[in-house]
């Protein structure tokens, strides 16, 4: 049993966005390395039509590009991407797909998420929040930091929609308020100390 949880203890970071949230993943995966060992996971709204990210954001990605199904394990140098209509929480290290459980209004599938994250991954949680509309992904970051995480929103002077990344700094629970490729920089930052200090 120790030895799976030692595999299961590198950093996770939630991107969660919305409407304008292309640019910002773009430009966000386009300056990260192939090999962090970090697991990036993208938490888009989308509530009916399929989502489009698996194709459009390898172009632009150094590390592999999956769309998650129920149970896909969790792995280090990949990018996962939250398909529609379901509600992501992660578990024994896989992920877990639900029927979304706000189908009507602003989703919260972003907020669902990171804090599946804070009660049950043992590594090192890096919040995101970039453009979109409403404020979801918000009301977690407190869980975030409480279990020692790192919250990141984009500045809304260069998010596309700045709702969400505003919601984010109006919670007081935001650590850094940076451009997508300046978040790049504090990811591949915060995963070169944890390398350092947990060394294979």
């Amino acid at each position: 049993m120790k030895a799976a949880k030692l595999t299961k203890d590198f950093p996770i970071v939630c991107v969660g966005g919305s409407a304008g949230g292309l640019d910002a993943y773009i430009r966000l995966l386009s300056n990260l390395p192939s090999k962090m060992g970090v697991a990036v996971v993208i938490v888009n709204h989308l509530r009916e039509v399929a989502t489009l990210l698996p194709e459009i954001l390898p172009k632009y990605c150094r590390m592999p590009v999956r769309l998650i199904s129920d149970k896909l394990d969790i792995k280090p140098n990949q990018v996962f991407i939250i398909p529609e209509k379901r509600d992501l929480h992660v578990l024994n290290g896989e992920f877990h797909l639900k029927p979304i459980s706000k189908p009507h209004g602003w989703p919260n599938v972003i907020t669902v998420f990171m804090k599946s994250l804070a009660l049950n991954w043992d590594g090192k949680l890096i919040a995101v929040i970039v453009s979109g509309l409403d404020g979801d992904g918000a009301d977690a970051l407190c869980d975030i930091r409480k279990v020692g995480g790192i919250t990141i929103a984009q500045n809304p002077e260069t998010a596309k929609q700045p709702d969400m990344p505003e919601s984010a700094i109006e919670s007081g629970y935001v650590d850094f308020v940076l451009s997508p490729e300046g978040i790049a920089k504090e990811i591949i930052k915060i995963a070169r100390t944890e390398k350092v200090e947990n060394p294979a």
